[in-house]
């Protein structure tokens, strides 16, 4: 596509014919970050709304596993490891019990927020004397980096508690279940980046809908709005790339080929939506001995209440398959605020509602939902 500025793209996409109402999911956290920060929905032409769909790896990691790499930190003698949103991330436990990672710590666990693969390998190295536990959680742009980090020669006291998902298998669920409530896509640009843009060609050639790959400034992000809403005004459904800059055909092939070399493709739990075909990413056997799972005893308990799901009350997994905005869940604002989280999507940076709380709750211009009724403006402090 043409490079433009971003007022040159939004002038185009005003002067676009458009249906009273048409509906974009954009599957990235990243994207509903850059659109509330920058106040887009505020620009858009009346009846085009943007919706925040499955793009927060925090947000869909199973809560089973958050609950596991919490009781290894309780009782084992590890460090264990994780990205830093995860350390706040809640489960289903009673209140007297720890119910986070950061909670696990102030009784004394060694749990350690990392930024990325290499600092686990780099403790691991450090601290030989001492089992360290690294919790992986994250889409393929997080997934790469471990898999790099897999086919290195890893001490023996490191294990990996893999929760690896992949984007494109809950579009495609959404779409499959028939309930679908939006008219284009928005493709995440650093995921087309690792494994190509050819990955969201289902969604215009077996569902018929527009999609475009989109980057994380206003510029391509609103060229993005603009392709799918002439798609949908030609009559015509196709993939078209928006950021070309960084996205090519068949994507990063060395990123691909460690994905390939230390992962297995599996059927996989998302939190509170259940499992997605295909969605996940297991260790290859080749690694078992820096399992997580196999080198200590199962500590999951999946017996015990509300086990994987959201917290009672919360509407994390209606926000997540972009069914309601984030100010309509029945906790946004009250009970869960970002300085105390009672779902996912209020912890992470690329959770809709930590992301919508911190940009002023914005809503779509006319006020609409996504049911169709009018939307109640956020609370704040």
């Amino acid at each position: 596509m043409t490079h433009r500025p971003a007022q040159d793209w939004l002038a185009r996409l005003h002067a676009l014919p458009r249906p009273p109402r048409f509906r974009i999911l954009n599957v990235c956290g990243g994207h509903e970050r850059s659109i509330s920060m920058a106040g887009l929905r505020s620009l858009m032409p009346e009846g085009l709304e943007l919706i925040p769909g499955p793009g927060c790896p925090v947000c869909v990691c199973p809560e089973e596993d958050i609950h596991q790499a919490i009781r290894l930190a309780l009782e084992h003698d590890v460090i264990l490891l994780a990205f830093g949103d995860m350390l706040r991330v809640p489960v289903n436990v009673p209140k007297s019990q720890p119910r986070s990672l950061e909670a696990a710590r102030a009784l004394g666990a060694d749990v350690r927020p990392v930024a990325s693969p290499r600092d686990a390998l780099r403790i691991a190295r450090e601290e030989p004397d001492r089992e360290v536990v690294f919790f992986a959680a994250g889409f393929e742009t997080t997934m790469a980096p471990v898999a790099a980090m897999l086919l290195e020669d890893l001490p023996d006291n490191l294990a990996i508690l893999l929760s690896g998902r992949r984007t494109w298998p809950a579009v495609a669920m959404l779409l499959d279940a028939g309930d679908v409530r939006f008219e284009a896509l928005v493709a995440p640009g650093h995921v087309s980046a690792v494994m190509g843009p050819e990955e969201w060609d289902f969604v215009a050639t077996q569902h018929g809908l527009p999609v475009a790959v989109a980057g994380f400034e206003a510029d391509s992000l609103l060229a993005a709005f603009h392709s799918v809403l002439r798609q949908h005004g030609e009559g015509v459904a196709r993939l078209e790339n928006a950021y070309p800059e960084v996205v090519r055909p068949g994507g990063n092939p060395g990123a691909r080929r460690c994905l390939d070399a230390a992962f297995d493709i599996a059927d996989a739990n998302w939190r509170g939506i259940g499992t997605i075909a295909k969605s996940g990413y297991a260790l290859r056997d080749t690694f078992a001995d820096h399992d997580a799972r196999r080198r200590y005893p199962d500590d999951r308990e999946p017996d015990r209440r509300r086990a994987g799901e959201m917290p009672p009350g919360c509407d994390c997994a209606s926000v997540v398959l972009g069914r309601i905005y984030p100010d309509q869940c029945r906790l946004y604002g009250t009970a869960c605020r970002p300085h105390h989280p009672v779902g996912p999507c209020m912890v992470s940076d690329e959770g809709a509602c930590r992301i919508w709380w911190s940009s002023g709750g914005s809503t779509n211009r006319g006020g609409r939902d996504t049911e169709g009724t009018e939307t109640r403006r956020s609370r704040r402090l």
